[in-house]
Parts: structure tokens; sequence; C-alpha cells
């Protein structure tokens, strides 16, 4: 009880948080299509969201070389102990207890850092890609971040309504619709959706950037008279 509270609390204050700077980036956004732009603005904005990295901005300055993200890596390895990793932990007690070779033993983990070395490398991959897309012009960095909130704030909402709604299903018998229907939902079935909420996410960004040509009209309002400006 005391652990579902506490995660999906916390996740519900990421929500809010994260909908405070959603907010912020959708008013800034809003005001470089009515043509009020300035770069040094725009980065003491975007610099300046989420509580953590404020508390924690100079630590991430000091990180300035590739091999200094091994420890960053390490530091998030041992604290971050997924449902996952417990099962497995669990699973790999329980073989050897009932006298599995210690080499089969050994398979769960080998298996599991396989699995996490691949899906975190296509995601850093992709990250790559999309951070250097980003970082090109200053209209595609606000867009960038304005996705990547609006999809926290919904899976930090998703997820923690259902953790709650399960707590309040199981612990204080709350038998009503809404309840019952959250409580039933399955976080495996919800991690799918969440996969899938990402994909459909970024391909309608992807298509709302490309049709709505929003980078042209940027261009056509700041960067054209700014160097018609200068040649006069």
């Amino acid at each position: 009880m005391i652990g579902t509270t506490v995660s999906g609390g916390f996740l519900y204050i990421v929500a809010s948080l994260n909908a405070v700077v959603f907010v912020g980036i959708w008013r800034l956004f809003r005001r470089m299509g009515n043509g009020d732009y300035d770069e040094a603005r725009l980065e003491a904005h975007l610099n300046n969201r989420g509580l953590v990295s404020r508390i924690v901005r100079r630590l991430d300055r000091s990180v300035e070389k590739p091999w200094h993200m091994y420890v960053v890596g390490l530091l998030f390895g041992l604290g971050f102990d997924t449902a996952t990793e417990v099962t497995l932990l669990v699973a790999a007690g329980t073989g050897a207890a009932a006298g599995m070779p210690w080499y089969g033993i050994l398979c769960l983990p080998v298996l599991f850092a396989a699995g996490m070395s691949l899906l975190d490398t296509i995601d850093g991959s992709f990250m790559n890609v999309a951070y250097g897309w980003a970082l090109a012009q200053p209209v595609r960095k606000v867009y960038y971040n304005l996705t990547i909130t609006g999809l926290s704030v919904a899976v930090a909402f998703t997820v923690g309504t259902v953790e709650l709604a399960s707590l309040a299903h199981d612990s204080l018998g709350l038998n009503q619709a809404p309840l019952s229907w959250a409580a039933a939902a399955n976080l495996n079935t919800i991690g799918f959706l969440i996969v899938g909420l990402f994909c459909v996410t970024w391909s309608a960004s992807v298509l709302i950037w490309k049709y709505g040509r929003i980078e042209e009209r940027w261009h056509r309002q700041h960067v054209y008279p700014a160097k018609q400006g200068a040649q006069g």
C-alpha cells in the first residue's frame, strides 16, 4: 500500500509539474508564431524547465566527455530497481534454492542485460537523431520540447491513475465504474499502449511539422525579414 501510494503520488506530481512546463512552452511557441522571438529568452526558458534539472544543473554541466556517461549510467543502474529486476532476482534465488545449475541461473541476468542493451541502444540512437534535428533551429527545439513534455504528462498521468485506482479498489473497496475499469487494467498491457502512444504521437508530430510547414512559416516571419534588413 505504501509503495503504490508513493509511486502513484510521485507520478501525479511529475505530471502536474510537467503540465505547468507544457503550458509555458506552448505560450512560448504561440508567441514565436506571432513574431515575438528572442533567442536569449528562448534559451533561458528552456534551461529553467524541470525541478530536478534546476537542482542538478551544476552536476549536469560537469558531464563533458563521453566516458562521463558511463558513471551516470552506473549510478542510474544502482538506484533504479524496476519491478522486472526484482522479479529477475527472485527467479534467480528460487532457481538456486531448487538446485538449478549455476550456468542456468546466469542465463537469466545475461538475457536481461542483452535485452536492456538492445532496447537502450535503439532508444539512444533514436534520441541522438531527434536531438540533432531539434538543435538545428530554435523553432525545432521548442516544437521538440512541446512534444516530449506532452508525452511525459500523458504517460505519468496514465500510469499514476492505474496504480492509485488499483489501490483504492483493492484496499478501500471502492467499486465504482471508473475506478473498477482502471483497477482492471494490466500494467503490462499499459506498457504496450504507452509504446503505441509514443509511436502515434511521434508520427502525428512529424506529419503536423511537415504538412503544417511550421518551419517554413517561421523562416518567412523571422529569417527573411532579418536578411532583408541586413541587406538594406
